[in-house]
Protein backbone atom coordinates (compact mmCIF):
# COMPACT_ATOMS: atom_id res chain seq x y z
CA UNK A 1 0.00 0.00 0.00
CA UNK A 2 1.10 3.56 -1.41
CA UNK A 3 -0.04 6.39 0.58
CA UNK A 4 0.88 10.38 0.48
CA UNK A 5 -0.59 13.63 1.58
CA UNK A 6 -2.32 15.87 -1.13
CA UNK A 7 -0.34 19.14 -1.57
CA UNK A 8 1.86 18.51 0.92
CA UNK A 9 4.62 21.41 -0.67
CA UNK A 10 1.99 23.72 -0.55
CA UNK A 11 0.58 22.76 3.06
CA UNK A 12 4.39 23.27 4.67
CA UNK A 13 5.21 26.50 2.35
CA UNK A 14 2.06 27.93 4.31
CA UNK A 15 2.95 26.40 7.58
CA UNK A 16 5.80 24.01 8.12
CA UNK A 17 5.38 23.61 11.95
CA UNK A 18 1.89 23.47 11.97
CA UNK A 19 1.64 21.01 9.24
CA UNK A 20 4.17 18.91 11.06
CA UNK A 21 2.72 18.24 14.22
CA UNK A 22 -0.85 17.71 12.34
CA UNK A 23 1.19 14.74 10.83
CA UNK A 24 2.66 13.44 13.48
CA UNK A 25 -0.57 13.98 15.51
CA UNK A 26 -2.33 11.89 13.08
CA UNK A 27 0.42 9.02 12.74
CA UNK A 28 0.16 8.69 16.98
CA UNK A 29 -3.38 8.64 17.36
CA UNK A 30 -4.89 6.96 13.85
CA UNK A 31 -1.99 5.54 11.54
CA UNK A 32 0.19 3.47 13.79
CA UNK A 33 -2.96 1.79 16.09
CA UNK A 34 -5.09 1.09 12.62
CA UNK A 35 -1.45 -0.24 11.52
CA UNK A 36 -1.35 -2.99 14.84
CA UNK A 37 -5.28 -3.21 14.73
CA UNK A 38 -4.67 -4.54 11.26
CA UNK A 39 -1.53 -6.66 10.90
CA UNK A 40 -0.07 -3.91 9.34
CA UNK A 41 4.08 -2.67 8.70
CA UNK A 42 5.36 0.82 7.92
CA UNK A 43 8.42 -0.23 5.44
CA UNK A 44 9.07 3.21 4.95
CA UNK A 45 8.30 7.05 5.67
CA UNK A 46 9.52 9.32 2.93
CA UNK A 47 8.63 13.22 4.01
CA UNK A 48 4.88 13.14 2.72
CA UNK A 49 4.59 9.04 1.81
CA UNK A 50 4.27 5.53 3.62
CA UNK A 51 4.60 2.38 2.19
CA UNK A 52 3.35 -0.09 4.03
CA UNK A 53 3.01 -3.73 3.14
CA UNK A 54 0.01 -6.44 4.70
CA UNK A 55 -0.23 -10.27 5.05
CA UNK A 56 -3.90 -10.17 3.83
CA UNK A 57 -5.55 -8.19 0.89
CA UNK A 58 -8.58 -7.45 3.34
CA UNK A 59 -6.35 -6.32 5.74
CA UNK A 60 -5.13 -3.91 3.60
CA UNK A 61 -8.50 -2.61 2.91
CA UNK A 62 -9.84 -2.33 5.61
CA UNK A 63 -6.62 -0.23 6.70
CA UNK A 64 -7.16 1.90 4.45
CA UNK A 65 -11.03 2.49 4.40
CA UNK A 66 -11.01 3.08 8.42
CA UNK A 67 -8.38 5.52 8.19
CA UNK A 68 -9.89 8.03 5.17
CA UNK A 69 -13.12 7.65 7.20
CA UNK A 70 -11.30 8.55 10.27
CA UNK A 71 -9.78 11.01 8.57
CA UNK A 72 -12.99 12.59 7.76
CA UNK A 73 -14.02 13.27 10.96
CA UNK A 74 -10.39 14.66 12.51
CA UNK A 75 -10.88 17.38 9.63
CA UNK A 76 -14.05 18.70 10.78
CA UNK A 77 -13.50 22.14 11.91
CA UNK A 78 -10.23 22.89 10.21
CA UNK A 79 -9.77 25.68 7.58
CA UNK A 80 -10.25 24.24 4.08
CA UNK A 81 -7.06 25.37 3.25
CA UNK A 82 -5.16 23.46 6.47
CA UNK A 83 -6.81 20.17 6.16
CA UNK A 84 -4.59 17.00 5.61
CA UNK A 85 -5.94 14.48 2.73
CA UNK A 86 -4.50 11.49 2.17
CA UNK A 87 -4.70 9.31 -1.13
CA UNK A 88 -4.33 5.46 -1.25
CA UNK A 89 -3.29 3.36 -3.48
CA UNK A 90 -3.27 -0.87 -3.31
CA UNK A 91 -1.66 -3.42 -5.55
CA UNK A 92 -1.23 -7.26 -4.94
CA UNK A 93 2.00 -8.87 -6.38
CA UNK A 94 5.43 -10.12 -6.47
CA UNK A 95 8.04 -7.88 -4.35
CA UNK A 96 11.89 -8.00 -3.56
CA UNK A 97 12.99 -8.09 -0.03
CA UNK A 98 15.85 -6.45 0.68
CA UNK A 99 16.25 -5.78 4.69
CA UNK A 100 13.59 -3.88 5.51
CA UNK A 101 12.59 -2.54 2.14
CA UNK A 102 10.96 -3.67 -0.41
CA UNK A 103 11.29 -3.25 -4.50
CA UNK A 104 9.35 -4.72 -7.66
CA UNK A 105 6.61 -4.06 -9.87
CA UNK A 106 4.27 -5.09 -7.24
CA UNK A 107 5.50 -1.60 -5.02
CA UNK A 108 5.57 0.38 -8.59
CA UNK A 109 2.24 -0.18 -9.28
CA UNK A 110 0.48 0.73 -5.52
CA UNK A 111 2.38 4.07 -5.99
CA UNK A 112 1.08 4.90 -9.75
CA UNK A 113 -2.40 3.70 -8.13
CA UNK A 114 -1.84 5.82 -5.35
CA UNK A 115 -1.02 8.65 -7.90
CA UNK A 116 -3.90 8.70 -9.77
CA UNK A 117 -6.36 8.50 -6.61
CA UNK A 118 -8.39 11.42 -5.50
CA UNK A 119 -7.93 13.49 -2.22
CA UNK A 120 -9.31 11.18 0.47
CA UNK A 121 -9.66 8.22 -2.14
CA UNK A 122 -8.52 4.59 -1.90
CA UNK A 123 -7.42 2.97 -6.11
CA UNK A 124 -6.89 -0.96 -5.77
CA UNK A 125 -5.68 -2.91 -8.73
CA UNK A 126 -7.66 -5.46 -10.55
CA UNK A 127 -5.97 -8.37 -8.72
CA UNK A 128 -6.44 -7.04 -5.44
CA UNK A 129 -10.27 -6.41 -6.42
CA UNK A 130 -10.79 -9.68 -7.62
CA UNK A 131 -9.34 -11.19 -3.90
CA UNK A 132 -12.10 -9.09 -1.76
CA UNK A 133 -15.25 -8.54 -3.92
CA UNK A 134 -16.77 -11.21 -2.75
CA UNK A 135 -15.10 -10.88 1.36
CA UNK A 136 -16.12 -7.25 2.42
CA UNK A 137 -19.11 -4.50 1.63
CA UNK A 138 -16.99 -1.88 0.78
CA UNK A 139 -17.69 -1.08 -3.02
CA UNK A 140 -15.25 -0.35 -5.59
CA UNK A 141 -15.89 1.66 -9.21
CA UNK A 142 -14.32 -0.06 -12.42
CA UNK A 143 -12.47 2.92 -14.45
CA UNK A 144 -10.91 0.46 -16.87
CA UNK A 145 -7.68 -0.50 -18.10
CA UNK A 146 -5.11 2.51 -17.17
CA UNK A 147 -1.41 3.45 -18.64
CA UNK A 148 0.69 4.01 -15.84
CA UNK A 149 4.22 5.46 -15.67
CA UNK A 150 7.38 2.49 -16.15
CA UNK A 151 4.76 -0.06 -16.60
CA UNK A 152 4.62 -1.95 -19.83
CA UNK A 153 1.10 -3.25 -19.46
CA UNK A 154 -1.98 -1.42 -18.64
CA UNK A 155 -3.32 -1.94 -14.89
CA UNK A 156 -7.31 -2.24 -14.45
CA UNK A 157 -8.53 0.11 -11.49
CA UNK A 158 -10.71 0.04 -9.14
CA UNK A 159 -11.84 2.90 -7.23
CA UNK A 160 -13.41 3.26 -3.70
CA UNK A 161 -16.96 4.88 -4.23
CA UNK A 162 -17.94 5.37 -0.31
CA UNK A 163 -15.19 7.53 0.07
CA UNK A 164 -16.77 11.33 0.86
CA UNK A 165 -13.39 12.40 -0.74
CA UNK A 166 -13.11 16.33 -2.51
CA UNK A 167 -13.04 16.48 -6.49
CA UNK A 168 -9.86 16.24 -8.21
CA UNK A 169 -7.48 19.13 -7.70
CA UNK A 170 -8.66 21.62 -10.12
CA UNK A 171 -4.60 21.88 -10.89
CA UNK A 172 -5.54 21.57 -14.64
CA UNK A 173 -7.87 23.73 -14.68
CA UNK A 174 -10.83 21.14 -15.43
CA UNK A 175 -13.88 19.86 -12.81
CA UNK A 176 -14.13 16.15 -11.59
CA UNK A 177 -17.84 16.99 -11.93
CA UNK A 178 -18.32 18.06 -15.74
CA UNK A 179 -21.39 20.25 -16.45
CA UNK A 180 -23.30 19.79 -19.83
CA UNK A 181 -21.70 22.51 -22.10
CA UNK A 182 -24.35 24.89 -23.69
CA UNK A 183 -24.17 23.22 -26.80
CA UNK A 184 -25.09 19.92 -28.20
CA UNK A 185 -22.75 17.63 -27.37
CA UNK A 186 -21.67 14.14 -28.15
CA UNK A 187 -19.20 11.70 -27.82
CA UNK A 188 -18.38 8.88 -30.32
CA UNK A 189 -17.38 5.78 -28.59
CA UNK A 190 -14.62 3.62 -30.36
CA UNK A 191 -16.46 1.56 -33.00
CA UNK A 192 -16.31 -2.12 -32.28
CA UNK A 193 -14.00 -4.30 -34.72
CA UNK A 194 -15.81 -7.51 -35.99
CA UNK A 195 -13.47 -8.65 -38.35
CA UNK A 196 -12.23 -11.49 -36.31
CA UNK A 197 -8.46 -10.05 -36.99
CA UNK A 198 -6.96 -7.90 -34.67
CA UNK A 199 -4.29 -6.41 -36.81
CA UNK A 200 -7.87 -4.51 -38.30
CA UNK A 201 -8.38 -2.50 -35.10
CA UNK A 202 -6.60 0.49 -36.57
CA UNK A 203 -9.05 0.35 -39.51
CA UNK A 204 -12.17 0.74 -37.37
CA UNK A 205 -10.34 2.62 -35.22
CA UNK A 206 -9.71 5.20 -38.04
CA UNK A 207 -12.97 5.44 -38.82
CA UNK A 208 -13.98 6.06 -35.79
CA UNK A 209 -11.36 9.21 -35.47
CA UNK A 210 -12.11 10.27 -39.15
CA UNK A 211 -16.28 10.64 -37.69
CA UNK A 212 -14.42 12.47 -34.44
CA UNK A 213 -12.98 14.90 -36.51
CA UNK A 214 -15.72 16.21 -38.93
CA UNK A 215 -18.34 16.34 -36.23
CA UNK A 216 -15.19 18.46 -34.57
CA UNK A 217 -15.37 20.83 -37.24
CA UNK A 218 -18.49 22.40 -36.43
CA UNK A 219 -18.23 25.35 -34.08
CA UNK A 220 -21.78 24.38 -32.89
CA UNK A 221 -21.20 21.20 -31.63
CA UNK A 222 -19.11 20.02 -28.56
CA UNK A 223 -17.24 17.01 -29.22
CA UNK A 224 -15.20 14.90 -26.76
CA UNK A 225 -11.69 14.33 -28.33
CA UNK A 226 -10.67 10.68 -29.47
CA UNK A 227 -8.29 9.85 -26.29
CA UNK A 228 -11.39 9.95 -24.18
CA UNK A 229 -14.25 8.03 -26.28
CA UNK A 230 -11.61 5.35 -26.72
CA UNK A 231 -11.33 5.11 -23.02
CA UNK A 232 -13.88 3.04 -22.75
CA UNK A 233 -12.77 0.58 -25.54
CA UNK A 234 -12.81 -2.81 -24.56
CA UNK A 235 -15.58 -2.04 -22.20
CA UNK A 236 -19.39 -2.55 -21.94
CA UNK A 237 -20.13 0.70 -20.57
CA UNK A 238 -23.67 2.31 -20.07
CA UNK A 239 -24.43 5.40 -22.17
CA UNK A 240 -25.84 6.81 -19.07
CA UNK A 241 -22.20 6.43 -17.49
CA UNK A 242 -20.66 7.52 -20.57
CA UNK A 243 -23.21 10.49 -20.81
CA UNK A 244 -21.96 11.13 -17.05
CA UNK A 245 -18.31 10.65 -17.09
CA UNK A 246 -17.59 12.67 -19.81
CA UNK A 247 -20.23 15.18 -19.31
CA UNK A 248 -22.13 15.00 -22.74
CA UNK A 249 -25.56 14.53 -24.25
CA UNK A 250 -25.69 12.26 -27.24
CA UNK A 251 -23.26 9.22 -27.32
CA UNK A 252 -22.52 7.62 -30.74
CA UNK A 253 -21.51 3.40 -30.92
CA UNK A 254 -20.93 1.61 -34.02
CA UNK A 255 -18.81 -1.51 -35.47
CA UNK A 256 -17.05 -2.32 -38.59
CA UNK A 257 -16.51 -5.67 -40.00
CA UNK A 258 -14.35 -5.88 -43.01
CA UNK A 259 -13.80 -8.81 -45.46
CA UNK A 260 -12.71 -8.84 -48.22
CA UNK A 261 -13.23 -5.94 -50.39
CA UNK A 262 -17.07 -5.60 -48.65
CA UNK A 263 -17.26 -3.14 -45.38
CA UNK A 264 -20.40 -3.33 -43.17
CA UNK A 265 -20.52 -0.32 -40.87
CA UNK A 266 -22.86 0.10 -38.25
CA UNK A 267 -24.05 2.96 -36.63
CA UNK A 268 -26.52 4.47 -33.95
CA UNK A 269 -27.04 7.79 -31.85
CA UNK A 270 -28.21 7.43 -28.12
CA UNK A 271 -29.27 9.88 -26.27
CA UNK A 272 -27.09 9.66 -22.88
CA UNK A 273 -29.61 10.55 -19.92
CA UNK A 274 -32.98 7.99 -21.16
CA UNK A 275 -30.94 5.90 -23.22
CA UNK A 276 -32.80 6.33 -25.91
CA UNK A 277 -31.93 5.73 -29.79
CA UNK A 278 -32.65 8.99 -31.60
CA UNK A 279 -30.90 7.11 -35.06
CA UNK A 280 -29.64 3.71 -36.50
CA UNK A 281 -28.02 3.00 -39.74
CA UNK A 282 -26.60 0.16 -41.26
CA UNK A 283 -24.24 0.54 -44.69
CA UNK A 284 -23.28 -2.40 -46.58
CA UNK A 285 -20.46 -0.80 -49.02
CA UNK A 286 -17.30 -1.43 -51.21
CA UNK A 287 -14.31 -0.68 -49.05
CA UNK A 288 -13.45 2.22 -51.75
CA UNK A 289 -17.10 3.69 -51.19
CA UNK A 290 -15.84 3.83 -46.86
CA UNK A 291 -15.34 7.93 -47.28
CA UNK A 292 -18.53 8.17 -48.21
CA UNK A 293 -19.67 6.24 -45.51
CA UNK A 294 -17.98 8.58 -42.69
CA UNK A 295 -19.58 11.02 -44.39
CA UNK A 296 -23.20 10.14 -44.27
CA UNK A 297 -22.76 8.96 -40.73
CA UNK A 298 -21.78 12.57 -40.01
CA UNK A 299 -24.53 14.02 -41.63
CA UNK A 300 -27.30 11.48 -40.41
CA UNK A 301 -25.46 12.32 -36.60
CA UNK A 302 -25.69 16.50 -37.40
CA UNK A 303 -28.96 16.00 -38.78
CA UNK A 304 -30.45 14.48 -36.06
CA UNK A 305 -28.56 16.36 -33.04
CA UNK A 306 -31.10 18.76 -31.30
CA UNK A 307 -30.12 22.11 -30.47
CA UNK A 308 -30.29 23.43 -34.61
CA UNK A 309 -26.83 22.63 -35.57
CA UNK A 310 -25.61 25.27 -38.05
CA UNK A 311 -25.53 23.15 -41.46
CA UNK A 312 -27.63 20.37 -40.93
CA UNK A 313 -26.60 19.44 -44.81
CA UNK A 314 -22.83 18.31 -44.11
CA UNK A 315 -20.43 20.14 -46.92
CA UNK A 316 -17.32 19.02 -45.93
CA UNK A 317 -14.81 21.79 -44.79
CA UNK A 318 -11.90 20.54 -46.26
CA UNK A 319 -11.29 19.35 -49.48
CA UNK A 320 -11.41 15.42 -50.47
CA UNK A 321 -8.43 14.23 -48.85
CA UNK A 322 -7.43 11.36 -50.41
CA UNK A 323 -9.37 8.95 -52.78
CA UNK A 324 -6.98 6.50 -52.39
CA UNK A 325 -8.30 3.85 -49.75
CA UNK A 326 -4.73 2.15 -49.39
CA UNK A 327 -3.03 5.76 -48.57
CA UNK A 328 -5.42 6.45 -46.04
CA UNK A 329 -4.39 2.97 -44.63
CA UNK A 330 -0.77 3.77 -44.63
CA UNK A 331 -1.77 7.44 -42.49
CA UNK A 332 -3.66 5.27 -40.20
CA UNK A 333 -0.84 2.96 -38.99
CA UNK A 334 1.33 5.91 -39.38
CA UNK A 335 -0.86 7.75 -36.96
CA UNK A 336 -1.03 4.77 -34.49
CA UNK A 337 2.99 4.16 -34.67
CA UNK A 338 3.31 8.07 -34.18
CA UNK A 339 1.08 8.56 -30.72
CA UNK A 340 3.58 5.61 -29.21
CA UNK A 341 6.15 8.69 -28.67
CA UNK A 342 8.97 6.20 -29.44
CA UNK A 343 11.91 6.88 -31.06
CA UNK A 344 11.29 3.33 -32.82
CA UNK A 345 7.23 4.35 -33.21
CA UNK A 346 8.40 7.78 -35.09
CA UNK A 347 10.40 5.20 -37.49
CA UNK A 348 7.27 3.07 -38.67
CA UNK A 349 5.29 6.14 -38.70
CA UNK A 350 7.69 7.76 -41.11
CA UNK A 351 7.68 4.66 -43.57
CA UNK A 352 4.04 4.52 -43.63
CA UNK A 353 3.65 8.47 -44.00
CA UNK A 354 6.41 8.23 -46.92
CA UNK A 355 4.43 4.64 -48.55
CA UNK A 356 1.13 7.26 -48.20
CA UNK A 357 2.61 9.80 -50.76
CA UNK A 358 4.03 7.61 -52.62
CA UNK A 359 0.56 6.38 -53.37
CA UNK A 360 -0.80 9.52 -53.14
CA UNK A 361 1.51 12.40 -53.46
CA UNK A 362 -1.24 15.37 -52.97
CA UNK A 363 -2.23 13.97 -49.92
CA UNK A 364 -1.93 16.50 -47.30
CA UNK A 365 -2.68 14.86 -44.24
CA UNK A 366 0.44 12.11 -45.26
CA UNK A 367 2.91 15.52 -45.47
CA UNK A 368 1.56 17.09 -42.17
CA UNK A 369 2.03 13.46 -40.37
CA UNK A 370 5.67 13.48 -41.78
CA UNK A 371 6.40 16.96 -40.87
CA UNK A 372 5.54 15.75 -37.29
CA UNK A 373 8.01 12.62 -37.28
CA UNK A 374 10.87 15.41 -37.93
CA UNK A 375 10.17 17.55 -35.26
CA UNK A 376 10.31 14.41 -32.68
CA UNK A 377 13.69 13.52 -34.24
CA UNK A 378 14.84 17.78 -34.10
CA UNK A 379 13.04 18.10 -30.53
CA UNK A 380 14.23 14.56 -29.62
CA UNK A 381 18.08 14.88 -31.08
CA UNK A 382 17.26 11.11 -32.65
CA UNK A 383 18.65 12.07 -35.94
CA UNK A 384 22.45 12.75 -37.26
CA UNK A 385 21.41 16.38 -38.47
CA UNK A 386 18.86 18.16 -36.44
CA UNK A 387 19.14 21.63 -38.37
CA UNK A 388 18.49 19.37 -41.28
CA UNK A 389 15.16 17.46 -39.68
CA UNK A 390 13.76 21.11 -38.82
CA UNK A 391 14.26 22.08 -42.31
CA UNK A 392 12.41 19.14 -43.39
CA UNK A 393 9.28 19.46 -41.18
CA UNK A 394 9.49 23.15 -42.76
CA UNK A 395 8.62 22.21 -46.12
CA UNK A 396 6.58 18.84 -45.36
CA UNK A 397 4.30 21.46 -43.33
CA UNK A 398 4.41 24.08 -46.02
CA UNK A 399 3.40 21.32 -49.00
CA UNK A 400 1.10 20.18 -46.46
CA UNK A 401 -0.56 23.51 -46.08
CA UNK A 402 -0.22 24.13 -50.42
CA UNK A 403 -2.15 20.42 -50.81
CA UNK A 404 -4.70 21.94 -48.65
CA UNK A 405 -5.16 24.79 -46.76
CA UNK A 406 -8.40 23.26 -44.25
CA UNK A 407 -6.39 20.65 -43.10
CA UNK A 408 -6.29 22.37 -39.49
CA UNK A 409 -3.07 20.13 -38.11
CA UNK A 410 -1.10 20.98 -41.04
CA UNK A 411 -1.36 24.53 -39.79
CA UNK A 412 -0.70 23.49 -36.26
CA UNK A 413 2.51 22.02 -37.52
CA UNK A 414 3.56 24.70 -39.79
CA UNK A 415 2.95 27.28 -36.94
CA UNK A 416 4.76 25.05 -34.57
CA UNK A 417 7.60 24.88 -36.66
CA UNK A 418 7.80 28.68 -37.82
CA UNK A 419 7.59 29.27 -33.96
CA UNK A 420 10.80 27.05 -33.90
CA UNK A 421 12.36 29.00 -36.69
CA UNK A 422 11.92 32.27 -34.43
CA UNK A 423 9.22 33.28 -37.23
CA UNK A 424 6.71 34.24 -34.45
CA UNK A 425 4.26 36.54 -36.31
CA UNK A 426 3.71 33.78 -38.96
CA UNK A 427 3.78 31.22 -36.22
CA UNK A 428 0.79 32.63 -34.46
CA UNK A 429 -1.27 33.27 -37.69
CA UNK A 430 -1.09 29.68 -38.21
CA UNK A 431 -1.68 28.59 -34.85
CA UNK A 432 -4.97 30.50 -34.99
CA UNK A 433 -5.91 29.07 -38.37
CA UNK A 434 -5.52 25.88 -37.03
CA UNK A 435 -7.49 26.64 -34.26
CA UNK A 436 -10.20 28.52 -36.00
CA UNK A 437 -10.83 25.16 -38.81
CA UNK A 438 -11.54 22.90 -35.82
CA UNK A 439 -12.20 24.56 -32.81
CA UNK A 440 -12.68 21.24 -31.05
CA UNK A 441 -9.60 19.45 -31.55
CA UNK A 442 -8.41 18.89 -28.45
CA UNK A 443 -5.09 17.77 -29.83
CA UNK A 444 -4.58 20.85 -31.73
CA UNK A 445 -5.84 22.94 -28.33
CA UNK A 446 -3.36 21.23 -26.19
CA UNK A 447 -0.26 21.72 -28.17
CA UNK A 448 -0.94 25.17 -28.17
CA UNK A 449 -0.08 26.00 -24.71
CA UNK A 450 4.15 24.73 -25.47
CA UNK A 451 3.63 26.90 -28.63
CA UNK A 452 1.96 30.08 -27.35
CA UNK A 453 4.45 30.49 -24.81
CA UNK A 454 7.30 30.36 -27.24
CA UNK A 455 5.64 33.06 -29.17
CA UNK A 456 5.10 35.28 -26.00
CA UNK A 457 1.23 34.73 -24.96
CA UNK A 458 1.43 32.00 -22.12
CA UNK A 459 -2.44 33.25 -20.97
CA UNK A 460 -3.80 32.59 -24.56
CA UNK A 461 -2.15 29.10 -24.35
CA UNK A 462 -3.43 28.50 -20.94
CA UNK A 463 -6.70 29.38 -22.03
CA UNK A 464 -6.83 26.97 -25.34
CA UNK A 465 -4.88 24.26 -23.13
CA UNK A 466 -7.34 24.26 -20.46
CA UNK A 467 -10.25 23.74 -22.90
CA UNK A 468 -8.71 20.43 -24.14
CA UNK A 469 -8.19 19.01 -20.95
CA UNK A 470 -12.25 19.67 -20.91
CA UNK A 471 -12.92 18.31 -24.48
CA UNK A 472 -10.51 15.46 -22.98
CA UNK A 473 -11.02 14.30 -19.76
CA UNK A 474 -8.88 11.29 -20.55
CA UNK A 475 -6.05 12.64 -22.18
CA UNK A 476 -2.28 11.49 -22.43
CA UNK A 477 0.48 13.40 -20.15
CA UNK A 478 1.59 15.27 -22.41
CA UNK A 479 -1.58 17.33 -22.78
CA UNK A 480 -0.93 18.38 -18.85
CA UNK A 481 2.81 18.83 -19.36
CA UNK A 482 2.73 21.21 -21.93
CA UNK A 483 -0.16 23.05 -20.02
CA UNK A 484 2.10 22.89 -16.87
CA UNK A 485 5.04 24.50 -18.68
CA UNK A 486 3.20 27.62 -19.70
CA UNK A 487 1.89 28.14 -16.28
CA UNK A 488 5.88 27.78 -15.36
CA UNK A 489 6.47 30.32 -17.77
CA UNK A 490 3.35 32.60 -16.48
CA UNK A 491 5.03 32.52 -13.41
CA UNK A 492 2.26 30.29 -11.68
CA UNK A 493 4.50 27.94 -10.00
CA UNK A 494 1.88 25.95 -8.27
CA UNK A 495 -0.44 25.20 -10.96
CA UNK A 496 2.68 24.16 -12.96
CA UNK A 497 3.75 21.81 -10.12
CA UNK A 498 0.61 20.23 -9.83
CA UNK A 499 -0.61 19.79 -13.33
CA UNK A 500 3.31 18.38 -13.43
CA UNK A 501 2.70 16.02 -10.68
CA UNK A 502 -0.63 15.13 -12.36
CA UNK A 503 0.80 13.51 -15.40
CA UNK A 504 1.12 9.68 -15.39
CA UNK A 505 3.88 9.76 -17.67
CA UNK A 506 7.27 11.81 -18.53
CA UNK A 507 8.61 13.44 -21.78
CA UNK A 508 12.35 13.74 -21.99
CA UNK A 509 12.20 17.39 -20.33
CA UNK A 510 9.25 17.51 -17.85
CA UNK A 511 12.02 17.12 -14.46
CA UNK A 512 13.94 19.72 -15.89
CA UNK A 513 10.56 21.80 -16.18
CA UNK A 514 9.62 20.39 -12.58
CA UNK A 515 12.53 20.89 -10.80
CA UNK A 516 12.53 24.57 -11.87
CA UNK A 517 8.90 25.30 -10.99
CA UNK A 518 9.85 23.86 -7.42
CA UNK A 519 12.99 26.07 -7.79
CA UNK A 520 11.57 29.20 -8.15
CA UNK A 521 8.38 28.17 -5.95
CA UNK A 522 11.33 28.23 -3.01
CA UNK A 523 11.19 24.40 -2.79
CA UNK A 524 14.96 23.91 -3.35
CA UNK A 525 14.87 20.95 -1.48
CA UNK A 526 12.64 18.89 -3.84
CA UNK A 527 14.16 20.51 -6.48
CA UNK A 528 17.63 19.74 -6.14
CA UNK A 529 16.77 16.05 -5.04
CA UNK A 530 14.78 16.20 -8.52
CA UNK A 531 17.56 17.58 -10.70
CA UNK A 532 19.66 15.18 -8.92
CA UNK A 533 17.91 12.36 -10.18
CA UNK A 534 17.27 13.30 -13.70
CA UNK A 535 21.16 13.38 -14.18
CA UNK A 536 21.80 10.83 -12.42
CA UNK A 537 19.28 8.68 -14.92
CA UNK A 538 20.91 10.45 -17.83
CA UNK A 539 24.69 8.10 -17.63
CA UNK A 540 27.93 9.75 -18.51
CA UNK A 541 26.61 10.62 -22.15
CA UNK A 542 23.31 12.31 -21.78
CA UNK A 543 21.16 12.34 -24.72
CA UNK A 544 21.48 16.60 -24.53
CA UNK A 545 25.28 16.19 -25.50
CA UNK A 546 24.06 16.07 -29.65
CA UNK A 547 22.89 19.94 -29.69
CA UNK A 548 23.79 21.05 -33.11
CA UNK A 549 26.15 23.61 -33.31
CA UNK A 550 24.32 26.09 -34.51
CA UNK A 551 22.88 26.58 -31.11
CA UNK A 552 24.21 29.72 -29.32
CA UNK A 553 26.34 28.48 -26.04
CA UNK A 554 24.73 29.54 -22.80
CA UNK A 555 27.06 30.66 -20.78
CA UNK A 556 30.00 29.15 -22.01
CA UNK A 557 28.16 26.02 -21.81
CA UNK A 558 28.34 24.73 -24.97
CA UNK A 559 27.20 20.73 -24.54
CA UNK A 560 25.17 21.05 -21.59
CA UNK A 561 21.64 20.86 -20.66
CA UNK A 562 21.13 24.57 -20.62
CA UNK A 563 22.01 24.93 -23.82
CA UNK A 564 19.76 22.04 -25.00
CA UNK A 565 16.46 23.78 -22.86
CA UNK A 566 17.74 26.79 -24.83
CA UNK A 567 17.23 25.01 -28.22
CA UNK A 568 14.38 23.25 -27.41
CA UNK A 569 12.33 26.52 -26.11
CA UNK A 570 13.62 29.29 -28.75
CA UNK A 571 11.11 31.88 -26.90
CA UNK A 572 10.49 35.44 -28.19
CA UNK A 573 11.12 36.98 -25.12
CA UNK A 574 14.36 36.51 -23.42
CA UNK A 575 12.83 37.44 -20.31
CA UNK A 576 11.56 33.60 -20.38
CA UNK A 577 14.48 31.89 -20.82
CA UNK A 578 16.65 33.50 -18.55
CA UNK A 579 13.91 32.61 -16.46
CA UNK A 580 13.67 28.88 -17.35
CA UNK A 581 17.55 28.73 -16.68
CA UNK A 582 17.43 30.70 -13.45
CA UNK A 583 14.91 28.20 -12.21
CA UNK A 584 17.48 25.15 -13.38
CA UNK A 585 20.43 26.90 -11.78
CA UNK A 586 18.55 27.20 -8.49
CA UNK A 587 18.12 23.43 -8.77
CA UNK A 588 21.55 22.51 -8.55
CA UNK A 589 22.50 22.37 -12.58
CA UNK A 590 25.93 24.57 -12.80
CA UNK A 591 26.71 25.94 -15.98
Amino acid sequence: MSADVVGYSRLMAADEAGTFAQLKAHRRELIEPKTAEHHGRVVKLMGDGTLMEFSSVVDAINFAVEVQQAMVERNDGIPEDRKIRYRVGINLGEIIVDGEDIYGDGVNIAARLEGLAEPGGIFISGKVYEEVRNKLPTAFEDLGEQEVKNIPEPVRVYRWTDAAVDPMPNSAGTEEALALPDKPSIAVLAFTNMSGDAEQEYFSDGITEDIITELSRFRSLFVIARNSSFHYKGQSPKVRDVGRELGVQYVVEGSVRKAGNRVRVTAQLVEAASGNHIWAERYDRDLTDIFAVQDEITQMVVSNLAGGVEGATLERAKQKSTESLAAHDYVLRGDKDYWEHTEDGVVRSRRAYLKAIELDPDYARAHAGLALTYISDWGYLWGEDPDGDLDRAFECAQNAVALDDAENRAHLVLGCVQAFRRDYARGRASLERAVALNPNDAHVLAGLPYSFQLIGDCDAGIEMGEKALRLNPHRPSWYVIFLAEAYFTARRYEDAIATFESATDELPDTAVFLAASYAQFGEIDDARALMDDYLGSAGPEPWWLNVPDSTPAVNNDQTGLLRYMAYMYPYKNSDDLDHLLDGIRKAGLKD
